[in-house]
């Protein structure tokens, strides 16, 4: 099952896609929350998420289409991580060793948009690159988690653009590899929430970026460095990992700053990340006002 937020005519709402269909999951039930990231929170009260929500779903009233207006699937996640260098071509393109452990490093919830939102770019940049990465969404709520337990405090996945500036990341003194990553709309995210049980291997799926039409990045998520469940039980013995945080599990290679010439992203710019059993998350390129 596919979650979405959007806005309806009443307010915020989620629609479940369901056997073919859209369907009005809140309609059907007023107490189900009305968004998708406090739905995952339901999960720990009814301990069964998908067969709660199937029943919903069979009474809901079907959509005649995909709703518009669509918010992020997680507005506000407490934290998002993101790892650095876990395809192993991208480390080799940037110049850096291939790693032997996670490198983890954080976006602030703030820049986090929805599918169809525009990607600002900030007058005080001019290297802003692409990153079309798998999302984990967490479900479960847990610390020091085990490796063979991690699969369980997965909720579901969604693409996701680690959008940078490369000359806030690299070249401020030190590094600002946080403000590079963290600018106000630099973290698209959507277009909606697939859950789990929908892909039973999030291990090899094709991934793909696109920048106006043409083909930027392709590869499979079979060639992460560190899979999912390891980065889950890492990262866990570090920080409790809560309902609805957000792990970016890297980039494959063929972004912008490893080009040559680079190719950074422009005003008109229309950036697409699919990843098979996802979607396609599309996204816009504007000028700061």
């Amino acid at each position: 099952m596919r979650l979405l937020n959007y806005r309806d005519s009443d307010g915020p709402s989620v629609a479940g896609f369901f056997d073919d269909r859209w369907v009005n999951l809140c309609f059907a039930d007023p107490s189900l929350p009305t968004n998708v990231q406090n739905i995952l929170g339901e999960d720990q009260k009814t301990k069964n998420l998908i067969t709660h929500l199937i029943a919903i779903a069979e009474r809901a009233p079907v959509l005649e289409k995909q709703p518009s207006n669509i918010l992020p699937p997680i507005p506000h996640p407490e934290k998002i991580l993101c790892v650095g260098l876990n395809y192993r071509e991208h480390a080799k393109e940037t110049g850096q060793p291939i790693p032997t452990e996670p490198l983890i490093f954080s976006k602030l919830g703030s820049a986090v948009i929805a599918h169809g939102t525009d990607i600002v770019l900030p007058a005080v940049s001019d290297q802003i690159d692409f990153e079309a990465e798998l999302v984990v969404v967490i479900g479960k709520r847990g610390r020091s988690i085990p490796l063979e337990q991690a699969w369980q405090h997965v909720a579901g996945y969604c693409c996701g653009n680690d959008i940078s500036a490369r000359d806030w990341q690299k070249g401020k003194p030190g590094g600002q590899w946080l403000l590079g990553k963290s600018f106000d709309t630099f973290a698209p995210l959507g277009p909606w929430l697939v859950l789990s049980d929908a892909v039973p291997d999030a291990g090899n799926l094709a991934i793909e970026c696109r920048v106006n039409g043409k083909t930027m990045q392709a590869s499979n998520t079979n060639n992460l460095i560190f899979p999912i469940d390891q980065l889950i039980h890492y990262i866990s013995q570090v920080c409790t990992l809560e309902v609805g945080d957000l792990l970016f599990t890297g980039t494959p290679p063929g972004v912008g700053v490893a080009r040559r010439p680079p190719l950074f992203l422009q005003p008109g710019d229309l950036v697409e990340v699919e990843i098979e059993k996802i979607g396609t998350l599309a996204n816009s390129v504007v000028a700061s006002e």
